[in-house]
């Protein structure tokens, strides 16, 4: 198969398709609440993406040794899938730990030079004091005005930040010098749900996509993991009066101290952990 740029040895393409400006969306393996692996996990499964491309690890990530997650090798992943039947293209990506410059010229020379296209959307979590119960938002980074307008019919909140730059922030820049669109989309999830998935963002971003790009998606398992969830965070708060304190401070828009935050975060952690469902 023809490659696209000069790199050759970057890239491991294992089918070929016709694309008509498909938007990519960039989730990292690795994300508080599992939000990003979840959404792009969801997205390839409704829309029955295709995988096509894989960036090879070498360079990119040591490979002397692999990280072990509940007794799973956790290799680093770079994977393309495409969805023709919507037009959209998914990566899902382990985040490089060397050679970051490189790595994300080669996302977007395959995003721009192969697939040709014109929008690109990242996914991360953004840790918050904020209640389960309360609704999750959405704050976002645009890299260009004209695809903030195009959005601002969805509710997103303009995000400010100081501080290192995020990877999905590195990318942004690198899109517009190639002039494609971006937004880095940040979804909220409690800080007592990062360990954990927070079904509840993860919902919230994929119906974001969904209303976006027409995907049709039935977010059912989600409302029937959120349900789950919800009913073990209800039996602890029944049972713990500090932890109900606790979140009851957060629902109506209070912080909590260091201490307080520490003692919802265990508590959370082993109810849904042990706690089965009655």
């Amino acid at each position: 198969m023809k490659t696209v740029t000069k790199n050759d040895d970057i890239f491991r393409f294992t089918s070929e398709f016709s694309f008509e400006n498909p938007a990519l969306i960039v989730g990292w393996s690795q994300d508080s609440g599992g939000l990003s692996p979840k959404v792009i996990d969801y997205i390839n499964q409704k829309t029955k993406s295709t995988g096509f491309c894989e960036i090879e690890p070498a360079g990119f990530f040591p490979l002397a040794g692999v990280n072990i997650e509940n007794d799973v090798a956790q290799f680093p992943q770079s994977s393309f899938c495409y969805s023709q039947k919507h037009q959209l293209v998914t990566l899902k990506a382990s985040e490089p730990q060397s050679e970051a410059y490189k790595f994300l010229s080669a996302v977007l020379d395959v995003a721009g030079y192969y697939c040709k296209s014109k929008e690109l959307y990242t996914i991360n979590a953004i840790l918050s004091q904020t209640a389960h119960t309360n609704p999750r938002r959405i704050l976002a980074v645009f890299n260009q005005a004209k695809l903030k307008k195009a959005l601002r019919v969805y509710s997103l909140v303009d995000m400010t930040w100081q501080g290192k730059p995020h990877l999905s922030s590195y990318l942004l820049w690198l899109a517009k010098i190639r002039d494609i669109s971006g937004v880095s989309l940040w979804t909220e999830v409690p800080f007592y749900l990062a360990a954990v998935e927070d079904f509840e963002s993860i919902k919230t971003t994929v119906s974001f996509f969904d209303q976006r790009f027409a995907l049709g998606t039935d977010t059912g398992v989600l409302d029937k993991h959120i349900s789950q969830q919800d009913q073990k965070l209800k039996a602890l708060r029944q049972e713990n009066d500090d932890i109900n304190r606790c979140i009851e401070a957060l629902e109506i828009g209070l912080s909590l101290n260091e201490q307080e935050q520490m003692q919802i975060i265990r508590a959370v952690s082993e109810a849904l952990s042990n706690r089965p469902v009655q």
